[in-house]
């Protein structure tokens, strides 16, 4: 973060999904490279940028549900959001995105955004947070040359699911830990984006090192805002076949409150 944003109170996060006004339904971002493996951008830090122009045509500012359909590969630089309102009722606002840059369109994504006002007479959920070890005894993300991702989230691997970074590979792809922003900054609705695809892809812990796993598809359902400093989150990958992987994602606040499920759809592809 720059001395001006520390002066202003802005995060980076803040900042690098921050869109400005272009024309009709029309706006102007740019892509960071703050939030990137390898030089690629984060698929939920897009996702992030793609809904927050979204809420600023919605007249509903709670997300229910976000899509992303990944098009292409694109480079930090300055994109053109295209906003579109397909549908609403009393209720439900829905939206689509698309992020053009150099005239290329790169990313579509679809929301569905909800009033604060809903009944929540029958809140319920049949499963708990996951069993986590202690934060001192979990492995926290090294930082990594162009993994500038890892320079601006504290993650924790719980040690079940981290023998792959030693070369202990374990019987099922599954990850799981703790996150939080480095800078401290609170969990609101688009951090909770970023943070369901921020965790290393589950395929490393019973496969290892792999050459790329690129989304195709995400999804992201939010259920609350969480008030905690920590997040918990597991995910899972149950299928493979073709080249293709589904994971399965579920983040949790430490008052074992659900926040976010997610599921996604990959390529996968071995390292040689």
């Amino acid at each position: 973060m720059t001395k001006s944003e520390e002066k202003s109170g802005m995060s980076s996060f803040d900042k690098d999904i921050a869109v400005t006004p272009k024309g009709d339904s029309l706006f102007a971002g740019n892509v960071s490279d703050n939030w990137s493996i390898a030089g690629i951008p984060n698929g939920g830090y897009l996702m992030a940028l793609l809904t927050n122009a979204m809420l600023q045509e919605s007249k509903n500012e709670n997300i229910l549900v976000v899509t992303a359909t990944y098009l292409s590969r694109l480079k930090p630089g300055p994109v053109d959001l295209a906003v579109e309102n397909f549908a609403s009722s009393l209720s439900l606002d829905r939206y689509q995105t698309r992020l053009i840059q150099d005239g290329k369109e790169h990313i579509r994504a679809m929301g569905t955004f909800r009033p604060s006002n809903m009944d929540r007479t029958y809140d319920r959920c049949e499963k708990s947070a996951p069993e986590l070890a202690p934060l001192e005894q979990c492995l926290a993300a090294p930082s990594v040359p162009t993994y500038t991702l890892l320079d601006n989230v504290d993650m924790r691997l719980d040690p079940e699911c981290a023998g792959w970074v030693t070369g202990k590979l374990s019987e099922k792809s599954e990850m799981k830990g703790w996150i939080k922003f480095k800078d401290d900054r609170p969990f609101d609705a688009l951090s909770i984006l970023l943070m369901a695809d921020a965790f290393p892809p589950p395929v490393l812990a019973s496969l290892g090192s792999v050459a790329w796993v690129p989304t195709v598809e995400l999804s992201t359902s939010l259920y609350q805002v969480p008030a905690t400093k920590w997040l918990k989150c597991q995910f899972r990958t149950y299928f493979m076949s073709r080249g293709f992987l589904q994971e399965d994602g579920e983040v949790w606040d430490e008052d074992g409150n659900l926040v976010a499920a997610c599921r996604q759809a990959a390529r996968f592809k071995k390292a040689k």
